[in-house]
């Protein structure tokens, strides 16, 4: 189904140890109808703006997830700023529960450039977690039958003047407000905005987990031996997390892992060729110390994420009969592992959300004017990220303005956590 906003709402105009605790008591009740919000995705972005609108006490709230299961689902390292690990606070979520490692530095060995540059140990602002520890620390917490799983979207349309979702399935369900928090490769984004496209930045992001860990291994490490490369290694529970970032052709990654970049946009362990794991052994004994190298030789289990850019968004709310649609996190705006604001982005922007929509049914603020305030505070943070992932590439050494692929368009996948800004 292809969707065209419909106008009959005014456009929001353009411009530039572990003893769980449940979500805190809702504050004072809403006041007027409580609207119908859909959330689309089930990761992170959407569970904590699902958990955001209960709080709030919003009861009409439903998590649509189009996988049939994410309980064995398992993502790598992710690092949080603190705004994000304050909106988890706030949701009565002990940072024990996901934070395992208590560091806040990041060492860099660097080999090549100005000596003072050779090694270098950064202060990060925030703290480190995985997908696996946040998202099972999130879908503990949702109330029973909020989230629905095994359900795509396919579509929106318009009934009873207001938007209806479409799914695979054949049925259909209506809302006031739909937020898709669907990842990169977003559904929404296709309907609402489908002018911008997912582009091969030109390189691969290779990850393995291992049951080891290096015995020097107290924080986040990044390894940059020569452009061209970047090598990122974390503690994690069961040993360590290693992230290996590679230049490869759109030609390249078709052989290697069986589509092209654009079309496979998550790499699972079967998609894996014997040619690609050659690939990043030969690196690794060529650029890494040994003990890193024999690391990643023995780790057994590996997946890999092209890495993809995309044309900066102008907006983040489209009318829908006299509803509203709206983008979170990467499905607004993927941006490259490097900048680390890929949760970061969708928690704040979720965070926000709910905060307008409070003034909407509490207080009666017009919606289209609290959805544009939202906007302008959220919209400039997506932009500097989806700038800032090609100045950080180039200056690597990695990728390539003329590897953009143009191949079909992509499926529904999950891609890597995001690491800190290079």
């Amino acid at each position: 189904m292809i969707y065209r906003p419909h106008r009959t709402a005014p456009a929001i105009p353009d411009d530039p140890a572990t003893t769980r605790t449940l979500v805190p008591a809702a504050a004072p009740p809403l006041c007027g109808r409580q609207p119908r919000i859909a959330v689309v995705g089930a990761s992170l972005t959407g569970p904590v703006l699902a958990l955001l609108l209960v709080q709030a006490g919003f009861d009409q709230v439903a998590v649509y997830e189009a996988s049939p299961d994410l309980s064995t689902a398992t993502g790598g390292i992710l690092s949080l700023e603190h705004p994000a690990l304050d909106v988890l606070d706030r949701l009565g979520i002990p940072q024990h529960e996901y934070v395992k490692f208590d560091f806040e530095t990041i060492t860099q060995f660097r080999g090549y450039g100005p000596a003072e540059d050779r090694l270098v140990r950064r202060r990060y602002p925030g703290r480190f977690t995985t997908w696996t520890l946040l998202h099972q620390a999130l879908a503990s917490r949702l109330p029973a039958g909020l989230v629905h799983h095994g359900r795509r979207v396919t579509g929106i349309d318009v009934a009873n003047r207001g938007p209806l979702l479409a799914f695979a399935d054949g049925r259909r369900e209506s809302a006031d407000l739909i937020a898709f928090c669907d990842g990169r490769t977003s559904i929404g984004r296709r309907l609402l905005d489908p002018d911008r496209r997912l582009h091969y930045a030109g390189y691969v992001a290779h990850r393995g987990t291992t049951i080891t860990r290096p015995g020097d291994l107290a924080d986040f490490q990044r390894w940059e031996p020569c452009p061209g490369l970047q090598f990122n290694i974390a503690p994690v529970p069961a040993g360590s997390d290693w992230i290996f970032a590679l230049n490869a052709t759109p030609e390249q990654y078709t052989a290697w892992f069986g589509a092209p970049p654009r079309q496979r946009t998550f790499v699972l362990p079967q998609h894996v060729s014997p040619a690609a794991r050659a690939h990043v052994d030969a690196h690794a004994t060529a650029h890494l110390p040994a003990h890193l190298a024999d690391l990643v030789h023995t780790t057994a289990t590996r997946m890999a994420v092209p890495v993809m850019d995309i044309d900066p968004p102008t907006r983040m709310a489209w009318p829908v009969g006299d509803g509203h649609a709206v983008l979170l996190g990467d499905a607004l705006a993927p941006v490259r592992a490097h900048t680390a604001r890929g949760f970061n982005n969708g928690i704040e922007q979720a965070d926000g959300l709910v905060s307008a929509l409070r003034q909407h049914t509490r207080h009666g603020a017009d919606l289209t004017g609290a959805l544009l305030g939202w906007r302008r505070r959220h919209l400039i943070t997506a932009l500097a990220a989806v700038r800032q992932g090609p100045i950080i590439g180039a200056r690597l050494g990695l990728g390539t303005t003329s590897a953009l692929d143009t191949s079909s368009a992509p499926g529904t996948a999950r891609g890597l956590a995001t690491t800190p800004a290079g």
